[in-house]
């Protein structure tokens, strides 16, 4: 009897529990993405998927972020003005007819009880694929042995953004230039990602064409024109001629200086006030006695 009383007892917990886990189940949200992060081709559309459950009445909004950049996509379950001309609101997500490169960023799904406390989100990261273009360097023609040169290369069209090779007479340049024994005699920073090729110091070994290839990953890498550094001595003679120069130029002022002294013109003002100087004597008691006998 006994154990057919504990056995019903158990019965009855397990029944209380199991509705306890039922009530909390229909009492949470979630919010989810299939697509986390969306790779598209730009002028394709594309969409950003967005699943929610334990909202009886839910209030979806979107927005978009990029770098210092913040917009409203969708509010209240409509899409903005801003945004209505290109894009569609689904329960199950937003819809681009077409996109670009500028629609690069993250967007969050945030949906809310109407007139609730409940609250999820979830963040898709959407990157529009778009090949770089040829670049750009910037690269002197010569350089000083023994100074810093500065080289640089960039493409602004690629996304996501390219990284860089650099080549010297068509070679590739290593990252660390004592890892090739081609490189062993040369002291530079390499960058990828920002495309800057620092030379600190510059040896004569270094002089030759360079290029820079940038990819992305997406599309066919591109490659700059070459353009050839040579790496030059220091120029004594010209060093010399200015120095020569310089003391020419310093023995004409003081030379000047003194030809000046020579003909008077620094005295002249402080001659011209002495000679107006007048000297009053009163005469004598002598003189005027003389006077007088005569």
């Amino acid at each position: 009897m006994g154990t057919k009383a504990q056995v019903e007892r158990k019965l009855l917990c397990l029944f209380i529990l199991a509705i306890l886990l039922c009530s909390l189940a229909l009492g949470s949200v979630t919010v989810h993405s299939s697509e986390p992060e969306v790779r598209i081709p730009e002028n394709n559309p594309v969409k950003l998927s967005c699943a929610y459950s334990g909202f009886s009445s839910p209030r979806v909004e979107w927005k978009f972020d990029q770098g210092d950049t913040t917009r409203l996509v969708c509010y209240n379950n409509k899409i903005t003005a801003s945004y209505e001309d290109r894009v569609t609101f689904l329960p199950t997500g937003i819809t681009f007819k077409s996109v670009t490169r500028e629609d690069t960023g993250t967007y969050t799904c945030m949906v809310s009880e109407e007139g609730g406390n409940s609250y999820g989100e979830v963040k898709v990261k959407l990157i529009v694929l778009v090949p770089p273009s040829k670049p750009t360097v910037n690269i002197p023609s010569s350089a000083t042995i023994g100074n810093r040169a500065v080289l640089t290369c960039s493409e602004q069209d690629g996304s996501p953004p390219s990284e860089y090779t650099w080549f010297k007479d068509g070679i590739v340049m290593p990252t660390n230039p004592k890892s090739t024994r081609a490189f062993s005699n040369s002291s530079y920073v390499l960058n990828p990602t920002t495309g800057e090729l620092v030379f600190d110091p510059l040896s004569a070994s270094d002089t030759g064409e360079y290029s820079c290839e940038a990819r992305n990953g997406y599309g066919t890498p591109m490659t700059s024109n070459a353009v050839r550094m040579e790496a030059v001595e220091r120029n004594v003679g010209v060093i010399v001629a200015a120095v020569l120069v310089t003391l020419i130029l310093l023995g004409i002022l003081v030379f000047g200086i003194w030809f000046a002294y020579s003909r008077g013109h620094f005295d002249r003002t402080k001659k011209g006030t002495s000679s107006k100087k007048v000297i009053y004597s009163q005469p004598s008691a002598r003189s005027e006695t003389s006077s007088f006998l005569v």
